[in-house]
Formats: C-alpha cells, structure tokens, sequence
C-alpha cells in the first residue's frame, strides 16, 4: 500500500459521522485541513485526544480537523465512536471508514497518524501530531506548526515524522 506523498493531491473523503452526517474534505472549502487517522481505544489516541480537540478549538472557522476511525476491532464500531465523542466532547467530526477505503487511499498505518492537506488539498505534512504522546508541554508542536505554515502558504518546517501509535486493525 503506497503512501501519499508530500505534495501530492489527497485522495476525496466523504464519510459518516459520530453526528449523522456525512462529511467530505469540500465542507472546507478554501481552508487546510487536518486528516487525523483515529480509534476510540489505541493509548497513543487516547494520549492525544485532548491536544486535538484542542487544534480543532484554536484553528476552528480558519481549517478543518476530521478524525477518521479505520479500524475493524472491537470497541470500534460507529456506536463505539459516538460514546467516545460524546465522553471527550470533540468539537470535530469523527468519521466511520467502514471499507477502510480512506485509510488505504491516504497510506495510513498507525492511530493516530496526522494528514494536513493545504487550501488547494496538497499533502505539506504527514506524521505524529507533536513530539510526545507523554509530555504535552514540552512536545514539539507538528501539526500547529502545519497549520501555521499551511494558513501562510507555506511549507512547514518538517514535513514528515514517523506516525507514533498503534496499528491500524485491517479486515482479513
């Protein structure tokens, strides 16, 4: 399975939600957005969540953040999803890819493994979402840093990190 590449187009998204609907990477028009590939019970997510939730707040009406769950696992399931958002309060869309089409599409192996897509949907980063999944102070801010660079139309300082956490769970 080929990875997307640092500047290469992103693959179309259009996936149901935690909230009913369905959400694609055009309800972000003119904005970057954030592809977050997620699960509800991988530690390195859980580690994560809140810092995510927060990028959502901070970048909210200036780029969008998804999370998208992959995973065929149990503890998994759409209804998995909506406990897990409704617990943590995610203030972004939390999207079922049941085939796990978007998953094998994007290249994405672990959870949580972090996309960020510039306006014209061009890859500029791909990996962990900051520097440590155990220290949120002293962590190296990837993704804001992306974003940051993304909102100026620019390329961020690293591009590309090894996604740290737990492995997608493929179906058979």
């Amino acid at each position: 399975m080929a990875r997307l590449k640092i500047g290469e187009l992103a693959p179309p998204i259009s996936l149901p939600g935690t909230d009913g609907a369905t959400h694609s990477l055009d309800d972000y028009t003119a904005q970057p957005v954030a592809v977050v590939f997620s699960c509800c019970h991988c530690p390195y997510v859980i580690a994560w969540e809140d810092r995510l939730n927060d990028v959502a707040r901070d970048y909210q009406g200036r780029v969008g953040l998804v999370a998208i769950n992959s995973n065929d696992h149990i503890g998994d399931s759409l209804q998995d999803m909506e406990r897990r958002a409704q617990e943590k309060s995610f203030v972004f869309p939390f999207l079922r890819d049941e085939s796990q089409a978007a998953a094998r599409s994007y290249g994405a192996s672990r959870t949580p493994e972090v996309f960020v897509l510039g306006a014209n949907r061009r890859l500029i980063y791909q990996g962990a979402p900051d520097s440590s999944y155990q220290d949120p102070g002293g962590a190296v801010p990837y993704l804001r840093q992306a974003l940051d660079a993304a909102l100026a139309g620019k390329a961020p300082p690293c591009s590309e990190t090894p996604p740290v956490g737990c492995t997608i769970k493929w179906k058979p």
